[in-house]
C-alpha cells in the first residue's frame, strides 16, 4: 500500500513540470497608411495648419 502511494506521489510530482501546447496562429494587425496631403494641394486660406471651430467663427484662424 505505502509502495503504490510512493509510486503514484512520485509519478504525480514528476508531471507537475509539464505542459500541453496546441497548435497556435499568430495574426499582426493591419497595416494603416496615413495620407494627410489632401491630394498634395494644400489650401490658402489655412496653409495647412490647424483651426478649433470655435477660433475660425472668431477669425483667428
Amino acid at each position: 500500500m505505502k509502495i503504490k502511494t510512493l509510486i503514484s506521489l512520485s509519478i504525480l510530482i514528476l508531471i507537475t513540470g509539464c505542459t500541453l501546447r496546441g497548435p497556435s496562429i499568430k495574426v499582426s494587425g493591419p497595416e494603416v497608411i496615413v495620407d494627410d496631403s489632401a491630394n498634395g494641394k494644400v489650401s490658402q486660406k489655412n496653409k495647412g495648419s490647424f483651426c478649433p471651430p470655435g477660433q475660425a467663427k472668431k477669425g483667428n484662424c
